[in-house]
């Protein structure tokens, strides 16, 4: 018998589940609405702000979990969905969308690195 690496994915998957849940409609709330609004002051989401939050070791991994986990949730409910949809993965399908998580996460992770260490 086959070990699977789909634990893994499905793991993946519902953290960003979880992300997509709870903290992105807090973050839209506060971007989309609270600030355009001016019920937030301006400077809140000013770019220094941003860029110290960015820079700063726990503010990049916040911003990692954001940025990474939705990324593996989404091309994980595609790949699946395909099946739902009456077209049968093959190990390319596999490769391509898992890939492409992995590739987002760690160009993310390289960029907030680069930020973090400079």
């Amino acid at each position: 018998m086959r070990r699977s690496d789909e634990p893994i994915y499905w793991g993946l998957f519902g953290a960003g589940g979880m992300v997509v849940a709870m903290l992105l409609p807090v973050i839209v709330l506060i971007t989309g609405l609270l600030v355009p609004m001016g019920i937030m002051d301006v400077e809140t989401m000013s770019y220094e702000r941003a860029l110290e939050f960015a820079s700063s070791w726990w503010g990049a991994c916040i911003l990692l979990v954001i940025i990474a986990l939705p990324i593996w949730h989404g091309m994980h409910r595609i790949y699946h969905g395909l099946h739902d949809l009456g077209i049968h993965t093959t190990k390319l399908h596999h490769y391509v969308f898992y890939g492409f998580a992995f590739l987002v996460s760690a160009i993310t992770l390289g960029l907030l690195m680069v930020l973090v260490f400079q």
